[in-house]
């Protein structure tokens, strides 16, 4: 026939697969999965999901001791956080916007193999310098995680059935945060800080391993890629200017300065020209015309608050308990345990709602409100509060996180054209980890003020001048301070913590003014990959004039390059 030459160069799939013929899975025909083929496919997902949550949160209860170990700030602790949340955002809508034209099973691959990278590379440094880095190379690997793991469960999975895997995946996502800590304490306790980036390669290699034994995707049709470079480099630019000002403001110079207006200003312009350029090309980085979208817009406008509490939680919580308790990484690692509690109860609990009654708002509503009472309570910390109030306090924000954060993804995916998913997930994700890096940057700043300000004047009251403390813009060691000074440090970043989680707050309060907003759409009952083949089986109904002129098209488009870059 005229049509077979072109139809096979415009089907070419661009995974490695057998050759051999063979009964076609359920992923090949676009029938529905059983409940096994699900979690056969969710296997290696879940994994390479549990690597990205696992090498942000390892850490979390052993960076004031790496820190302190390689002489940083408290800007060079910030920018160790802030670094992979930086590449982490503006990765995410170049590997969603990736996923939307390429095979997502080897895009899901090498997001691990950088990630592998990044974290061997981060284990060897020997500054802070390094460090940050290596670990924003090792954010590039866990945009992609982020981004993929999200849209591949959409193509596996229909909206309204996801709600009987999220207890899945947040027993995932809840073992690698509670896991995480604990085990990145207990190797600095016992073998030395660096094992945190060495011991997530073994697990990074099993995924790399399951998914290319599990994961079965029907092949897709190969498209020209424009890799829309000018849109990454502004937005990059434009944003990492931004946080730089955020992190270095009120500290190196005041707020309302020129430096101010520089930073300020350039990022806007940065961002406003990306603006211009994201409208003109045809591939553009974040498609624009996404934010037509309303559940979409107030799904971006929650996920970034809920980021700049979920991130800002995490990562001062560890500084409260070791700089303002005296805990031990270990024992810090131990307190996130009630948060993370909260995550995966109210996680599951409402999936399995969810699923049952097809309706997700006033959970939603219930998670924003939580959230907002949870970030209050813990801003009335002290470092003599008890041990089991801010236990409660953690659990109440978990439980808010929890209705929150894969719902705003899943009402988000439930309104979006099939081809738009991957780009639609990750605008999401984006957001909320650009509300995270902004938040931590923020925070930081906030925190690295007011604990200097707390140290100076509690160190005049006893008559000692800061500069022969050895305390002047470090992170202190508890256990080399003599006892007055030490309380003195404890207390500056006990009230210190508390007042970020105040400032906190009313951000939550616009989560909940957002989800007001947002219209309840009723969920679909398809997976990505039954809409996909239902797609191109309408299209294949097509008139016989109009199916002759896509197939002159596609005898044209035959000899173009699979992969076209430019600016």
């Amino acid at each position: 026939m005229s049509d077979s030459a072109p139809s096979t160069t415009a089907t070419a799939d661009l995974r490695p697969g057998p050759t051999t013929a063979s009964a076609p899975s359920p992923a090949d025909t676009g029938s529905k999965m059983s409940h096994r083929q699900v979690l056969e496919a969710l296997s290696g997902i879940l994994l390479g999901m549990f690597v990205s949550v696992l090498a942000t949160s390892i850490v979390s209860s052993s960076l004031p001791k790496i820190i302190s170990e390689l002489n940083g700030s408290q800007s060079a602790f910030t920018w160790v956080v802030t670094a992979t949340l930086l590449t982490t955002t503006i990765s995410t809508p170049v590997w969603g916007k990736l996923a939307d034209l390429l095979n997502r099973k080897l895009l899901i691959q090498l997001a691990l193999v950088i990630s592998v990278v990044g974290a061997g590379l981060a284990g060897l440094s020997q500054n802070t310098t390094e460090l940050i880095t290596f670990r924003a190379l090792q954010g590039v690997g866990a945009g992609g995680l982020v981004a993929l793991g999200a849209v591949l469960i959409a193509d596996i999975i229909s909206p309204r059935e996801r709600g009987r895997y999220m207890g899945l995946m947040g027993a995932v996502m809840g073992i690698a945060m509670v896991g995480g800590p604990l085990l990145g304490g207990f190797l600095t306790d016992g073998f030395g800080w660096r094992w945190n980036f060495f011991v997530g390669v073994p697990f990074a290699i099993a995924a790399i391993l399951v998914l290319q034994r599990t994961l079965r995707l029907p092949p897709r049709e190969r498209q020209r890629v424009r890799i829309d470079y000018a849109g990454i480099s502004l937005i990059s630019a434009g944003v990492g200017l931004l946080l730089v000002w955020v992190t270095l403001a009120g500290t190196n110079f005041d707020w309302v300065s020129w430096q101010t207006a520089a930073m300020v200003g350039g990022s806007l312009v940065l961002l406003a020209i990306a603006v211009l350029v994201e409208l003109r090309i045809s591939e553009p980085l974040i498609p624009l015309q996404l934010f037509a979208n309303h559940t979409l817009v107030v799904a971006v406008v929650a996920s970034a608050a809920v980021g700049v509490a979920m991130f800002g939680s995490s990562v001062f919580l560890s500084q409260y308990m070791q700089l303002a308790r005296g805990y031990t990484p270990t024992a810090s690692g131990l307190a996130s345990i009630p948060l993370v509690v909260g995550l995966f109860g109210a996680s599951t609990v409402s999936g399995n709602i969810i699923s049952a009654t097809g309706r997700y708002k006033r959970i939603m509503l219930v998670g924003a409100g939580l959230l907002t009472v949870g970030l209050l309570l813990m801003s009335t910390l002290s470092y003599q509060t008890p041990l089991a109030l801010i236990c409660v306090y953690l659990l109440v924000i978990g439980c808010g996180v929890g209705m929150l954060m894969q719902n705003l993804v899943l009402a988000t995916q439930n309104t979006l054209d099939i081809h738009d998913v991957g780009s639609g997930t990750s605008l999401v994700a984006f957001f909320r980890t650009l509300g995270g890096a902004i938040g931590v940057s923020a925070l930081g700043a906030a925190l690295g003020s007011r604990v200097t300000s707390g140290i100076t004047d509690g160190l005049a009251g006893l008559g000692i001048s800061p500069g022969t403390t050895g305390l002047s813009g470090g992170i202190p060691d508890l256990s080399t301070l003599p006892a007055p000074i030490r309380t003195v440090v404890e207390d500056a970043y006990g009230h210190g913590v508390a007042e970020i989680f105040l400032i906190a707050a009313p951000i939550a309060v616009i989560a909940l003014i957002a989800v007001l907003f947002l219209k309840e759409v009723p969920l679909g009952t398809r997976s990505g990959i039954e809409q996909r083949m239902a797609s191109e089986a309408d299209a294949d109904e097509l008139p016989s004039d109009d199916k002759a002129a896509e197939d002159a098209s596609a005898r044209d488009d035959s000899t173009v390059v699979a992969v076209q870059v430019r600016l």
